[in-house]
C-alpha cells in the first residue's frame, strides 16, 4: 500500500500541473439523467460536453485516468473550474479534505481496492459538485462505483430527482462502504496470524504482522481527515449542497467513524498480537535456555568424576580394583537419572506441574 506523492517543482505557479508519470490517459462517460430518462455516453470529442453546463439534464462526467494535461484543461476550461481544482486532482495523494468554491465544490476522498489478499491498493477520487453537474477524476480505470450507476439506471428514485450534490453524497458513500470488505479481509487475515502467534511464531509472522499495521496506519491517515471533510459539510453552508443532501451526509460521518473504530481496534490488536509474539518468543528461548543448562547441569558431576579419575598419579587404589570401571559407569548413570528424576519433580524439566493442575481444573 505504497503512496507515492506528485508535487509541481518548487516555486511553481499555483495551478501548475504534475502529472504522475505511467498515468492513463483520460477516458471519460458521461451519464445525463433526469427523473424519467437516463443517457449514457463514452465521450470520445470533449466539446460533446460543452452544453452540459447550460442543458436542463444532470448529469455526471465520469473521468479515468489522469494522464493527458490537456483534456483536463480543457474540462476545467468547459465547466469553469478553479485551477487550483485541477491542481488537487492530479497532484496525488492529496489529503482528503472538502472546499468550497464560487460555482463549485471539490471533495477528495480515497477508494481503497483488494488485487490479491495480501494486497491493497489506494486510489484518489475527486468530486467536484456543480450547479447540474457532477464530475468524478479517478487515478486508475475501473472502480467501485457500479452500485451507484445501477441506481441511475433502475429508474424513478431520490437519486434522480435530487440535485447533484445528492450524487456526491452517493458516489462518497460507496467509496466510505468499499473500506468495510478491505477491513473484513484484513481482519480475517489478522485471526490466522492470532493462531499462528500462539502456536508457531517464526520471523515471517513478524514480518506480517509490521505489514498489516502499516497498512492499517495508512488507512488511518486517509479516515481522520476524511471524517473531518464530512464534518466540515455538515458544520458549513455550502451553496452547492443542500439541506436535503446533508443528512444523508451525516450517514456517511456515521459509517466513517464505524470504518475508523474498527481501523483502530485493528491497530491494537496488532499491537497486542506483536507483544505476544515478542513473549512467545521469549518464552521459547527460556525454554531452550533451561533444557541447555540442564544438560550442563547434569554433566557437571559426571565430568568431576571423569576428572577425577583422569589424574595421573600412582597410588589410586580404585585403579587396581578389577570393577572399578564398570562401578564407575553405573555411578555416573545413577547421578545423571538421578538428577533427572529431581528435575522433573521440581518442575524444571518437562511441563510444569502449575501447568497440569491448570488442565486438571
Amino acid at each position: 500500500m505504497v503512496l507515492a506523492k506528485t508535487i509541481p517543482p518548487v516555486g511553481a505557479s499555483p495551478g501548475t500541473l504534475s502529472i504522475a508519470e505511467g498515468s492513463p490517459p483520460p477516458k471519460v462517460r458521461a451519464i445525463l439523467y433526469n427523473e424519467t430518462s437516463v443517457q449514457e455516453h463514452q465521450i470520445s470529442d470533449l466539446d460533446e460536453l460543452a452544453s452540459i453546463p447550460h442543458q436542463p439534464l444532470k448529469a455526471w462526467i465520469d473521468v479515468q485516468g489522469t494522464g493527458d494535461e490537456e483534456v483536463l484543461r480543457r474540462i476545467g476550461s468547459i465547466f469553469s473550474l478553479h485551477r487550483l481544482v485541477l491542481e488537487d486532482i492530479v497532484s496525488v495523494p492529496q489529503r482528503p479534505k472538502s472546499e468550497a468554491y464560487d460555482h463549485h465544490h471539490l471533495l477528495i476522498t480515497r477508494m481503497l481496492s483488494i488485487r490479491s489478499p495480501d494486497t491493497v491498493e489506494v486510489e484518489q477520487v475527486s468530486i467536484v459538485i456543480g450547479a447540474n453537474y457532477v464530475l468524478t477524476f479517478q487515478e486508475r480505470y475501473g472502480d467501485i462505483l457500479d452500485p451507484v450507476r445501477n441506481r441511475l439506471r433502475k429508474g424513478p428514485g431520490l437519486i434522480r430527482s435530487a440535485g447533484p450534490d445528492y450524487l456526491a453524497h452517493g458516489i462518497l458513500d460507496t467509496v466510505i462502504d468499499g473500506y468495510y470488505p478491505v477491513l473484513e479481509a484484513l481482519g480475517d487475515q489478522l485471526e490466522r496470524l492470532e493462531d499462528r502467534v500462539m502456536l508457531r511464531p517464526t520471523a515471517k509472522t513478524l514480518e506480517q504482522l509490521t505489514d498489516k499495521r502499516h497498512v492499517l496506519l495508512q488507512l488511518r491517515r486517509t479516515l481522520w481527515p476524511q471524517r473531518e471533510a464530512v464534518q466540515q459539510i455538515l458544520r458549513d453552508e455550502h451553496p452547492m449542497i443542500t439541506n436535503q443532501s446533508r443528512v444523508y451526509f451525516r450517514d456517511t460521518l456515521d459509517h466513517c467513524v464505524q470504518v475508523t473504530e474498527v481501523t483502530e481496534s485493528y491497530r491494537e490488536l496488532i499491537q497486542s498480537l506483536m507483544n505476544t509474539y515478542l513473549s512467545m518468543l521469549a518464552q521459547k528461548t527460556n525454554e531452550v535456555m533451561r533444557v541447555l543448562t540442564i544438560i550442563a547441569t547434569i554433566f557437571i558431576p559426571l565430568t568431576f568424576l571423569t576428572s577425577v579419575y583422569g589424574m595421573n598419579f600412582h597410588y589410586m587404589p580404585e585403579l587396581s580394583v578389577r570393577w572399578a570401571y564398570p562401578l564407575l559407569l553405573g555411578l555416573m548413570a545413577a547421578v545423571g537419572i538421578g538428577m533427572l528424576v529431581y528435575f522433573r519433580r521440581r518442575g524444571w524439566l518437562g511441563s510444569y506441574k502449575g501447568d497440569e493442575d491448570d488442565e486438571a481444573d
